[in-house]
């Protein structure tokens, strides 16, 4: 993914809630419009709009070209780690953050009654190499979620959330 892309334009692009769907959609396997399309509900002419947008912002990549009827139809993958390239600035992180918050709640919304869950909440002061481990076990984290996941619906899975953010604070005022 090129990471030339106008990072708050490429914000803006997860305004759409049906790009957020399509983005956790594709980080289980790749699809193309209209097999996204029959995943999650809606047309194929939507779910095209929506997926060349979020493949102009970086956050999808066509992985293969598939023959299917006759035709020829692109096969999208979200990159676990395209969220790291998607801002650069300050503004961007915190509206990353507020939309990623607006998800949350909409997938704890859909949480399975009864089953067990991992949560960690924490304002902590890490020794710096502390802070990059946890960093990376968190990058590491989604990766392994990525490379793991299996399309919905799979017989013998489990469908997850998952939502990772780590950033430094600024240090308290005395």
């Amino acid at each position: 993914m090129s990471s030339d892309r106008a990072p708050l334009a490429s914000l803006r692009v997860l305004a759409h809630p049906l790009r957020l769907r399509l983005l956790s959609l594709l980080g289980g396997a790749a699809y193309s419009a209209a097999e996204a399309a029959r995943e999650l509900g809606e047309t194929q002419a939507n779910v095209s709009y929506h997926l060349r947008r979020l493949q102009q912002a970086g956050l999808v990549d066509v992985v293969e070209h598939a023959s299917i009827r006759g035709g020829r139809a692109k096969r999208y993958r979200h990159d676990p780690t395209s969220g790291e390239r998607l801002v650069d600035d300050d503004a961007g992180h915190l509206s990353l953050a507020m939309t990623m918050a607006g998800e949350l709640q909409r997938r704890a919304t859909e949480r399975k009654p009864g089953t067990p869950t991992a949560f960690t909440d924490a304002e902590f002061a890490l020794e710096p190499a502390d802070w990059d481990r946890a960093r990376t076990l968190a990058r590491e984290l989604g990766i392994l979620l990525a490379d793991a996941a299996r399309p919905v619906g799979t017989p013998g899975t489990v469908l997850a959330a998952a939502t990772v953010s780590l950033f430094e604070l600024n240090e308290p005022r005395r």
